[in-house]
């Protein structure tokens, strides 16, 4: 929709460079990259995805390079990306911690990551709701957890929080809270 378009939008401004992207899926993202992007490794599980991501990635003015199945063990050098992107992967990747331990080891000490994704909601009364669902939201739509407190993982993963924004995004308020963010790698 366009509210996630938008959220999608906010969150890649500024980013630039070499780009890894776990949960690439259909490369909605590219439309949203600054032309200061010159590469970006996607990495999805869903081999489907590159098949409807031809379109965007040959739209694209920057190369786009397929590198691997899993975010949790990514297949690239030490040091070797300027810029992370997650946007709405987190909740369906088994070990997030695992994926951002990975896109930490991958994104240069000062790089940065780029986020916008849905998760654990601040009421209380939403937050048991979202508990009370996930179980059958991971079994309906590929193991999304609705209940993933977003920016706690990315700070307990070691990246430095430089810029977040969180709200409900429509309703059902269970599967609309958004936390969209900018965090630095600080090694």
């Amino acid at each position: 929709t366009d509210d996630v378009s938008a959220w999608r939008k906010k969150c890649l401004r500024g980013i630039e460079g070499v780009v890894v992207e776990p949960g690439f899926g259909s490369g909605l993202n590219l439309a949203h990259m600054p032309k200061a992007v010159t590469r970006v490794y996607a990495v999805d599980p869903a081999v489907i995805g590159q098949k409807l991501a031809a379109g965007r990635i040959s739209a694209s003015s920057f190369e786009v390079e397929f590198v691997g199945l899993d975010g949790e063990r990514l297949p690239l050098e030490n040091n070797s990306c300027d810029e992370g992107v997650l946007t709405f992967t987190l909740c369906t990747i088994p070990d997030a911690g695992a994926a951002l331990a990975e896109l930490r080891r991958v994104i240069r000490p000062g790089g940065t990551l780029h986020f916008v994704e849905h998760g654990a909601a601040p009421d209380a009364d939403v937050k048991k709701w979202q508990d009370r669902i996930t179980p059958l939201q991971k079994r309906v739509a590929d193991g999304c957890h609705l209940n993933r407190p977003i920016a706690e993982l990315i700070a307990d993963a070691g990246f430095a929080i430089e810029w977040i924004e969180a709200s409900y995004v429509g309703r059902p308020k269970a599967v609309s809270y958004f936390t969209a963010g900018v965090a630095r790698n600080p090694s």
